[in-house]
């Protein structure tokens, strides 16, 4: 409780002191990130899907949409580099939530670092978040790194990183972990109805005061699990396999404009049969159907968000920006993985079954399946490769962009290459606020290393020298259409001209070896700089 009136006390002081700075400039807008947990680059309509996302679409029927935004390639180190603007080694989340004992894999936000929610705050903002936060390996505590210790006035969600959409682990309110939720409980749902419930409050409350919200689902990340109704929307639709459904996407992509015209079509994985030769039919079928109801539902309670910012005369001044935080997951589950995330019973008491099991149709409470490789393949369209890799299929996101007072395109694509680091960029850049050079305590804070896209969202290019990534090894670098690739520690680079091949088919890494030793330069450069250690690296001193 002493925790919880000290952080209160803080947050009023902080507004009071920033008021009459608010004040003079009441045109600066709210601001809402909406972030999907483990969808694919063409899993939304607007993006070329079948999937029913009516809400987006109108997001990007009125906004415009990225088509080369990239996030890291995995959920937490997404999250580090969303919410401080810098890559996730600089944020001590090169990976998981492990600590191994160098400072860009701490499982813990560094304390060099700084969130969108505490600069924004500084500048006289409220701040809340609903959903998922990922960024401590600390799930019960010590909660130096949640959400109200980082910015947050108010916080719904979990701190952990997957679970059960009906009994997620580790749900919290403010900094009280809460029980089991009774009832008709579905977390998506909760997710959307407590940020529905701040903005109602905040705009009664407080209405001269603007405010930022994070929204970051978990949706449609594994386990498979939907409401009936959602999932009876898509009842067959995938009956005609991955293949008819790869080839649909990818033609309505072209004509969309999303893609290339002239970029090939990335062959099927080959652990993939054809879907001719697949077995279980109806269970895989079954699969994709759960996975394509968890994203409607998802866009339904968007629908409900964007509803309340109309209803409350918020929506003209208020920057929407969607993403996911990685490509589509390929991660099979079977019976044996381990985690505090695996539920073994349901509320009322049945046995959970866990495990990519064909005989067991996912979608119910008691039922842990993923969707696969097979379908990570379609939701990746057209691109090779899934999350944890940082070729396109596991860096590639849409960005939706809506702003009415600002953006005046309609429907308009942005082809800039652009980043997560870009977004506390953007934060500071429209908000006006100030990005600190200390923290609260003094400790330096590490620059920004992003590049605001309120240009870009009037057709303006992004200036800036490089893009890099680094994942279990998997590394990256882009210097304008030049894409240089390679798959863990010990994999050869491979270099693409994405202008010419986004899809990563015609490696020219042996038709220009300068071009590939100056970019593996770069990135080596950028890799010390950073704070990126090979993952095999004995733990060192601090």
């Amino acid at each position: 409780m002493k925790n919880i009136v000290s952080i209160s006390l803080i947050s009023v002081l902080v507004v009071a002191s920033h008021a009459s700075w608010a004040a003079d400039r009441p045109d600066r807008p709210d601001i809402v990130i909406i972030m999907a947990d483990d969808m694919g680059y063409s899993d939304i309509g607007c993006y070329g899907s079948e999937i029913h996302t009516p809400n987006l679409d109108a997001l990007a029927d009125k906004g415009i949409r990225f088509t080369q935004f990239y996030n890291t390639a995995r959920c937490c180190p997404t999250r580090a580099s969303l919410l401080t603007g810098l890559y996730p080694h600089q944020a001590g989340i090169g990976h998981m939530m492990n600590d191994n004992g160098v400072p860009g894999y701490r499982g813990d936000l560094s304390d060099r670092s700084v969130t969108i929610a505490e600069v924004l705050r500084g500048a006289g903002y409220a701040t809340f978040m609903s959903g998922k936060w990922h960024v401590t390996r600390f799930v019960e505590g010590p909660n130096h790194n949640w959400p109200m210790q980082r910015g947050f006035d108010k916080f719904y969600g979990t701190i952990h990183g997957a679970g059960s959409f009906y009994d997620p682990v580790s749900l919290t309110r403010g900094n009280t972990p809460l029980a089991s939720p009774t009832g008709n409980y579905y977390y998506t749902d909760a997710i959307s109805e407590n940020a529905v419930d701040y903005i109602a409050e905040h705009v009664t409350t407080t209405p001269d005061q603007p405010f930022f919200l994070y929204v970051s689902y978990t949706a449609p990340h594994w386990p498979l699990q939907a409401l009936e109704e959602d999932i009876e929307r898509y009842r067959g639709r995938y009956d005609t396999g991955w293949d008819v459904l790869r080839a649909e996407r990818f033609r309505r992509m072209k004509d969309m404009n999303i893609i290339d015209p002239s970029w090939a079509l990335a062959e099927r994985d080959p652990s993939v049969p054809a879907w001719e030769e697949a077995d279980h039919k109806a269970w895989q079928a079954r699969r994709m159907e759960v996975y394509a109801a968890q994203i409607d539902r998802m866009d339904q309670g968007i629908g409900t968000i964007v509803a309340t910012l109309t209803e409350t005369g918020r929506l003209d001044n208020t920057l929407i920006l969607f993403l996911a935080d990685n490509g589509g997951c390929a991660e099979e589950l079977t019976d044996t993985w381990t985690g505090r995330h695996f539920p073994s019973e349901t509320r009322d008491g049945r046995a959970v079954r866990q495990g990519n099991n064909p005989d067991d149709m996912p979608g119910a409470e008691d039922t842990y399946q993923s969707y696969g490789v097979p379908w990570a393949n379609a939701s990746n369209t057209p691109f090779r490769l899934y999350k944890h890799w940082v070729h396109e299929g596991g860096i590639a996101t849409p960005l939706i962009a809506h702003w009415p007072a600002q953006i005046t395109a309609h429907g308009d694509l942005r082809s800039q290459p652009s980043h997560l680091i870009d977004l506390m960029a953007t934060c500071v850049d429209v908000a006006q606020a100030r990005y600190p050079k200390t923290t609260e305590t003094g400790q330096p804070v590490s620059p920004m290393e992003g590049t605001s896209l309120l240009g870009a969202f009037n057709g303006k290019s992004i200036p800036r020298d490089a893009l890099y990534w680094e994942h279990e090894g998997n590394r990256a670098i882009r210097v304008e259409d030049w894409k240089l690739v390679a798959r863990g520690l010990e994999g050869p680079w491979e270099l693409y001209h994405l202008a010419n091949d986004r899809t990563e088919t015609n490696d020219l890494a042996a038709d220009h070896p300068a071009q590939v030793e100056e970019m593996a330069t770069l990135w080596q450069q950028w890799a010390e700089r950073a704070h990126v250690v090979p993952r095999h690296q004995e733990k060192v001193p601090e």
